[in-house]
């Protein structure tokens, strides 16, 4: 049978996210080569959802098959915030990761708070989000040796940009995304709102579309704005924005939902990021890359992020996440 890449026109390419993750592992592998001992994660799951348990084991087998510890611990939703306290405080963990939603309600985003920032693998926590959204780079601006943690699925898409060349390099750190008109399809304040904040913080024009609308995220005319700002466009839908994009990213959980590809313009990057299919096979004659899922990347990263909070916690200058700061990436120094 021939593969997805044969049948495709030749104006298309479909790129699979394994071919990022592999990269993105094989730095992380450098990095935990320059540890005493093998990092330890733990996942808490107190849900019964089936997507979650997935991830938890895809998480699991990933961390065994490369050198790292992970713990899951299935718990009642009543007995996590104990629980959570109990492992910021245990030398012997790492890192926390929590499978939401828990409640589904503003008690999720107050177990996301309690996690220490020294462990929040998923840089979910108050600090990480706020300084996220203020485009600050760092924990300790001044010294500049502790990088900020950022959130593990829009981090995975923008390494999956940078892989595309889609960040321009011979542009100063910070402004590679100048030029660039992204459609981001989710606004949640978990994926699509921090990804549209950090696509614009990096220099492009987002827009962010969800049910309610469209929002515009931009640094200003010239990026000149240090971090961005956010307009809401009213009267206008994605018939509008759509058109002028030169990347079409999309999330939307469901299978009801396709994304209308008579709306993208010629040559637009397409990703996606739902666990469902956002583009139909038609995509693949209109854009020039399509990335269909990007699960790979987003637990790559989960590691990678874990071994940033273990160098963030070091007094000395063996750096374990160094590896991954290549040049031309959203972390490497300006």
């Amino acid at each position: 049978m021939a593969s997805t890449t044969d049948t495709a026109p030749a104006t298309c390419k479909v790129m699979l996210s394994k071919h990022v993750a592999n990269g993105l592992l094989a730095e992380v592998l450098e990095g935990v080569r320059t540890l005493e001992k093998p990092p330890h994660l733990v996942g808490f799951l107190a849900n019964n959802d089936p997507a979650a348990l997935m991830y938890a084991q895809w998480t699991e087998k990933t961390c065994q098959e490369n050198g790292f510890r992970y713990s899951l611990r299935e718990i009642s939703r009543d007995d996590l915030e104990e629980a959570i306290l109990a492992a910021n405080t245990d030398p012997d963990v790492d890192g926390i990761i929590i499978y939401y939603p828990i409640f589904n309600n503003r008690q999720d985003q107050y177990l996301q708070q309690i996690v220490d920032v020294s462990k929040d693998v998923e840089g979910l926590s108050h600090r990480y989000i706020f300084n996220m959204y203020q485009n600050i780079r760092f924990l300790d601006p001044e010294t500049r040796r502790q990088k900020c943690i950022l959130p593990c699925t829009p981090l995975a898409i923008i390494k999956i940009l940078e892989y595309l060349n889609i960040y321009n390099t011979i542009l100063p750190y910070g402004n590679r995304l100048f030029g660039h008109t992204i459609c981001v399809v989710n606004r949640s304040e978990v994926v699509g709102r921090p990804l549209a904040a950090l696509l614009a913080n990096d220099g492009a024009c987002v827009y962010s579309v969800d049910v309610n609308g469209i929002e515009k995220f931009t640094r200003g005319e010239g990026i000149q704005k240090k971090r961005h700002e956010v307009h809401d466009l009213e009267g206008q839908t994605l018939k509008d924005v759509a058109p002028l994009c030169d990347v079409v990213i999309s999330g939307v959980p469901g299978n009801s939902y396709k994304f209308d590809t008579s709306l993208l313009r010629e040559g637009a990057v397409c990703v996606n990021f739902s666990s469902e299919k956002n583009f139909g096979p038609e995509v693949k004659g209109k854009a020039s890359i399509f990335v269909p899922s990007i699960g790979k990347v987003t637990i790559v990263v989960l590691l990678r992020n874990l071994l940033r909070l273990i160098q963030n916690r070091r007094l000395d200058d063996v750096k374990p996440a160094q590896a991954t700061e290549r040049p031309g990436t959203l972390e490497a120094a300006s």
